[in-house]
């Protein structure tokens, strides 16, 4: 058995499911759970799953299978109204049209997703966490200067020391021009 390429390849991995229900990943040459497909979805790795005997075909059934197993988990995303309407489609005259119509507002769905978290992003800065905690042990630190005896003092001596180091600076500027 030949290996295939990585998904970063642009390859699809291809993934072997048994008549005992396991999984075998071709790409790494081991048994996989519903769990590991699960994660190279949202890895967003690209793969196929075949059945082993007849050499079908069967992502579509593995992917709804993963959604059934993580619904039933109690992680619902799909709410009872959408179920209903999904089911209604079935046998519609307009069945054809719903699987486009579908990936087209995931695309948008997803686009519009990666635009508020590049904004969000862009807004607080590349690390918003280090800066909050850096402005709340400032606030932290102004703070205990008030109820500490001696921090104002080293608070004092820390920028008469600035101020002389600017004073340096600005000299030292002076004597350049």
């Amino acid at each position: 058995m030949a290996k295939s390429k990585t998904a970063a390849d642009g390859d699809v991995v291809t993934i072997k499911k048994y008549a005992n229900r396991r999984l075998y990943d071709t790409e790494r040459s081991c048994y996989i759970t519903l769990d590991d497909l699960g994660a190279m979805v949202r890895d967003g790795r690209d793969f196929r799953v075949v059945d082993a005997k007849s050499g079908d075909d069967i992502t579509h059934n593995v992917l709804t299978q993963i959604i059934m197993d993580t619904e039933t988990r109690g992680e619902t995303l799909l709410p009872v109204n959408f179920l209903r309407h999904l089911i209604g489609l079935y046998g519609d005259k307009m069945q054809g049209v719903v699987p486009q119509y579908l990936e087209a507002s995931m695309a948008a769905f997803r686009k519009n997703q990666q635009d508020v978290r590049s904004a969000f992003e862009g807004a607080l800065g590349s690390n918003p966490l280090a800066e909050l905690t850096r402005r709340n042990l400032e606030m932290f630190q102004q703070a205990a200067g008030a109820f500490i005896p001696g921090a104002g003092k080293a608070r004092d001596a820390e920028i008469a020391a600035l101020k002389a180091e600017i004073a340096e600076l600005k000299a030292e500027l002076a004597r350049k021009k």
